[in-house]
């Protein structure tokens, strides 16, 4: 049988084993049961997005970071790709039902990023915006800067495609997945809570796929497809 998607995971997922020394491995891949509940495993990796797929080449895409920090940032494509690397190993869960298991990311730590705009004590929330038409998704600081949350520009050794986020897009795996920004335009640090596109349409706020916090009550939100 041929296979013509090229992120297809023939077999068994990956294992955080024999991985090299420089790779964070997500906590939750160490889990005896890594598939959250409501959840089945894919061995593809499905496209979802709302709406058209911007097309930002890395010559046009730049990165802003401001709000609540001592300063403020922006990165050009050769900028970004001079910061520190980072690699992490980590399970993928959307809240449409579907987990990509054993993804291997690449690119800059949320904690680089932090540290460089010296956030300030008031900011407790992270905005982050994309090139598509002003979408934004909210986390809280301690979600963003997670050990295994990045900034990232590679998925198993390739260029992210345009379908999956490219140039960068964050990555946040504890959470579900439409809080790992596509197309990331900007960052900003607030101080109260700011919730973005899917969230005010009725998506929860922190969005825990081992809480089952897909939706903000028990009203499934409209265009919600599992």
């Amino acid at each position: 049988m041929t296979i013509s998607d090229p992120k297809y995971q023939d077999g068994a997922p990956p294992e955080p084993v024999d991985l090299p020394d420089d790779v964070i491995i997500s906590s939750d891949t160490r889990r005896e049961e890594r598939i959250p509940p409501g959840q089945s495993r894919t061995k593809k990796w499905p496209v979802l997005q709302a709406g058209s797929v911007p097309q930002v080449s890395t010559d046009q895409w730049t990165l802003t970071v401001d709000g609540l920090v001592d300063r403020p940032l922006s990165f050009t494509w050769d900028e970004f790709q001079q910061l520190p690397r980072v690699k992490v190993f980590s399970d993928f869960h959307c809240v449409t039902k579907w987990s990509r298991l054993g993804n291997l990311w690449e690119g800059v730590s949320t904690k680089t990023i932090f540290e460089m705009a010296g956030v300030q004590a008031e900011a407790k929330f992270v905005v982050a915006g994309g090139y598509d038409r002003g979408w934004t998704t909210n986390l809280p600081l301690e979600h963003f800067l997670s050990p295994d949350a990045l900034l990232c520009d590679l998925h198993d050794g390739e260029p992210l495609s345009a379908d999956h986020g490219a140039p960068v897009r964050l990555i946040v795996p504890l959470l579900y997945a439409w809080k790992s920004a596509k197309w990331l335009k900007s960052l900003t640090f607030v101080a109260e809570d700011q919730p973005g596109y899917w969230e005010q349409g009725g998506y929860h706020n922190i969005g825990d796929p081992w809480l089952e916090q897909r939706f903000g009550s028990d009203s499934i939100p409209p265009g919600y497809d599992s």
